[in-house]
């Protein structure tokens, strides 16, 4: 007998649940919000400054100190100015605030200045009856040589250094007139001054007699000229106007074309006398004019009066032209005439 195969018994299906109508409630759906992160990293940043704070301490400790940064130098331009020292300025100021120093007044302004100049210097020590500081003076360098070991110049100081003495009798001092020094001159010694350097003064001046004067050379003035030729005239003419502040209009009459003069604005003399006019030429003292392009140098000595009765001997030296039967203006003192006259017009025009 064949045994009987056994049947697969399937399960019955289980009932559908039965839908309700409508939901009790809505269906929610999880939805993922963005968080700020912003109080989380301030918290962070504050923890984190705690914790540098005894950090960078302990480096400051252990780290070991380093050498200063340097400034960079600046460099200057090729154009830039550069300072130079003048050793003839510095004597000259030196001298001016030495003369009012005095021993007697150590801490005053101008002995402070002098020893800032020169620390090594001596003050002057006035005596009682030449206590105040002297009066007006003007010092000038007249004289600059170059020595081995540095530099010397001769300072003039000019003004009245009159002194006051104090009679006997106790009577108030008087000045005495015998004791004027119309210039007195100090030889300063120092050192420095080369390719700009700084200038170094080495101690008190010292009072010496006046440079040396070279001896006057000859005068090409040696024509004399009369007072009423055609050149005398017009220089004399020429020179009352410009001595009387005359305007530039009231000068062009004289002067060459091309030729600008101004008067001086500080002349306003009532009187101009005409003491002497000399030439270096002959044809200069002719009463004829000469022909058109002639040419004079003439030296002219006046007298002028100034609005006070004061009388001032002066020296004119004038180059002169001719042009049109009548001399011309054509240059005062050396380069005194703002410009030159052409050279059509110092031949005459032509």
């Amino acid at each position: 007998m064949h045994p009987v195969p056994r049947r697969r018994v399937q399960p019955a299906p289980r009932p559908a649940a039965a839908q309700p109508l409508r939901r009790s409630r809505p269906e929610t759906v999880p939805v993922r919000l963005a968080v700020s992160r912003g109080p989380r990293l301030a918290r962070i940043g504050v923890w984190a400054a705690l914790a540098a704070g005894p950090l960078a301490l302990a480096t400051a400790f252990v780290v070991p100190r380093g050498t200063p940064a340097q400034a960079v130098p600046v460099t200057r331009a090729a154009g830039a100015p550069r300072l130079v020292a003048n050793a003839a300025g510095t004597a000259a100021v030196f001298v001016d605030l030495w003369l009012r120093a005095d021993a007697a007044v150590p801490d005053s302004p101008v002995a402070a200045a002098v020893r800032a100049m020169a620390p090594a210097a001596d003050l002057p020590r006035r005596s009682r009856a030449d206590a105040a500081a002297p009066g007006a003076v003007r010092v000038v360098p007249v004289q600059s040589t170059s020595t081995p070991g540095g530099w010397t110049v001769v300072v003039a100081a000019l003004g009245d250094t009159a002194r006051t003495a104090s009679p006997s009798t106790g009577q108030a001092p008087e000045r005495t007139s015998d004791t004027v020094a119309v210039a007195r001159y100090f030889a300063v010694s120092g050192t420095g001054g080369q390719n700009g350097g700084p200038v170094a003064i080495s101690g008190s001046p010292a009072e010496v007699s006046a440079p040396g004067t070279a001896p006057a050379p000859a005068s090409p003035y040696t024509r004399p000229v009369s007072a009423g030729d055609a050149l005398g005239t017009t220089v004399g003419e020429f020179l009352r106007t410009y001595l009387a502040g005359g305007q530039a209009s009231a000068l062009e009459r004289y002067l060459s074309p091309g030729v600008k003069l101004s008067a001086p604005a500080a002349a306003s003399y009532a009187r101009v006398d005409v003491e002497e006019v000399t030439a270096d030429t002959d044809q200069a003292a002719f009463k004829a004019v000469p022909g058109d392009g002639a040419r004079a140098r003439v030296r002219v000595r006046v007298s002028g009066e100034d609005r006070w009765g004061s009388r001032w001997p002066l020296v004119y030296r004038l180059e002169m032209t001719t042009r049109a039967g009548r001399w011309e203006i054509s240059s005062l003192d050396a380069g005194t005439a703002s410009s030159t006259p052409s050279a059509s017009a110092q031949g005459g025009g032509q």
